[in-house]
């Protein structure tokens, strides 16, 4: 039984009502990694991994969740929604930003369970956020834009979960359109759309199963270095608000003020967002030969200028670069663990997954995992 056929069957034999099913998805990184932060673009796309919820008004001020994945019921009182441990926060936190902002909520009940790997860098929580949002929206009749639900799941992320993050997850997720990327600006939120139609190529992830310790120190730092950057370069120009506005003309020009690491750091900002407008243009034209290309230069910039790969992740990009079939590979996400993104042909997906799942084992002792995606519509109800 597919996933969404277990949540009504499981929602009508707890509830005793006929749910309304809803589809929110996990979503990749195509290129433009750390600039978010940094005010810059980031292209992402939503894949075919997903959060599936099942939702239906109990006529109460009672709400009662059952996740399949944790195989357990929380509830909450709309009166009553403060943080706590747990998975329950993602939901309660987006009703809380429902109801905080005037909309009227009722009781409700809900069944989720999905296919997203978890801690994989997919984005699970925005998924599971951008459904209950949507879900609540559908429910209660309350008319939001797409635009207005994905911020408050970031605010939700924000308060309830207690995780700063930016807004490109809750985006892809909830704005993703079949067979095209987003670029999103992050300093305004002006997006547009990309064509991303493979072909005979395909997108694979190769999960290292590894997520080192150093990641949120190093984030911290990464952070506190762009930034000394961008005070550096406004002593010599004061109308720079961001490493986005920085040329790499103006780096050059302040490269005595700061120190060699600050100035490393910067300039991989600079160029990354320089790559993500070039694979933009090389989607447009149908290039996946430079997409390729520009993938693997921006795990290059990751792994030595800004120090946030490791070497299991340095093992599976290394592993590709000589193989005929994979146009291109990097590091996705904050780094220190989590996902390669692979770019391949299809027709050698099944021989690429066996020798570099053996190869890998071999050299950390460790199974990766590998995810075939395609590229799919945003959250929305779901019919089938």
């Amino acid at each position: 039984m597919s996933i969404a056929g277990e949540i009504k069957t499981l929602f009508k034999n707890k509830y005793k009502r006929e749910p309304v099913l809803l589809r929110s998805p996990g979503r990749i990184n195509l290129i433009g990694e750390h600039t978010d932060y940094n005010e810059g673009y980031v292209l992402p796309a939503a894949i075919d991994k997903y959060i599936y919820l099942g939702f239906a008004k109990n006529n109460s001020r009672k709400c009662r969740v059952y996740s399949i994945d944790f195989g357990e019921e929380e509830s909450f009182l709309l009166e009553d929604m403060k943080p706590r441990k747990g998975w329950i926060n993602f939901v309660m936190g987006v009703a809380a930003q429902l109801v905080n902002a005037g909309h009227e909520l009722q009781g409700f009940d809900c069944v989720f369970g999905g296919d997203i790997p978890i801690g994989a860098g997919l984005s699970s929580s925005a998924a599971l956020e951008n459904g209950v949002g949507f879900g609540l929206n559908e429910l209660f009749d309350l008319k939001l834009s797409p635009m207005a639900l994905l911020k408050f799941s970031q605010q939700a992320e924000h308060e309830y979960a207690g995780v700063k993050c930016g807004i490109m997850d809750m985006f892809a997720s909830m704005m993703g359109k079949k067979d095209q990327a987003i670029r999103l600006d992050c300093r305004s939120l002006d997006h547009a759309y990309f064509p991303l139609e493979l072909g005979e190529y395909q997108l694979l992830l190769c999960n290292s199963m590894v997520s080192h310790s150093l990641a949120e120190s190093a984030y911290n730092e990464r952070r506190e270095e762009c930034q000394q950057g961008v005070d550096q370069v406004k002593q010599q120009f004061p109308e720079v608000k961001s490493l986005r506005d920085v040329t790499p003309q103006m780096l050059e020009k302040a490269k005595g003020e700061m120190s060699p690491l600050v100035y490393q750091r910067c300039a991989y900002v600079i160029l990354e967002n320089e790559r993500l407008i070039d694979t933009c243009n090389a989607l447009a034209a149908d290039d996946l030969v430079a997409v390729g290309y520009l993938l693997y230069g921006s795990h290059e910039g990751l792994s030595e200028a800004y120090e946030v790969s490791c070497p299991e992740l340095d093992f599976l990009v290394d592993y590709t670069r000589d193989l005929s079939y994979v146009l291109g590979a990097r590091m996705m996400g904050g780094g220190f663990g989590g996902c390669t993104l692979n770019l391949l042909k299809k027709s050698a997906t099944k021989d690429f997954i066996a020798s570099i799942t053996a190869a890998y084992q071999e050299k950390f002792g460790l199974k990766m995992e590998a995810y075939a995606v395609n590229v799919v519509d945003g959250t929305g109800v779901f019919f089938g």
